[in-house]
């Protein structure tokens, strides 16, 4: 199945968080919170400004960001989660 977001959303693979602590301490799956970290699997066109064109998305496919906590809407497509989010939701993109 092939999503596309409208507008200025995004859809957004989680990134599995680390299983060891810095210190090499294993976390119980229990003990893990989500990630707030992913990886973008589609954008939308843009927003919609007042003048009917679209403002340019700063995020693109294939790009790892940084999200806030309670970010977007998770939903399951072909077994699989993800997230769907506004661009704003978005606090950076990860650059190596």
């Amino acid at each position: 199945m092939k999503i596309r977001p409208l507008a200025d959303k995004v859809l957004v693979e989680r990134v599995e968080a680390e299983s060891k602590t810095a210190g090499g301490i294993v976390l119980p799956d229990t003990a893990k919170e989500k990630p707030q970290r992913g990886k973008i699997v589609s954008v939308g066109p843009g927003k919609i400004m007042d003048d009917s064109k679209n403002k340019e998305m700063q995020v693109k496919k294939g790009d790892l960001v940084l999200f806030t906590s309670y970010a977007g809407t998770e939903v399951k497509i072909d077994g699989k989660e993800y997230l769907i989010m506004d661009e704003s939701d978005i606090m950076a993109v990860i650059e190596k």
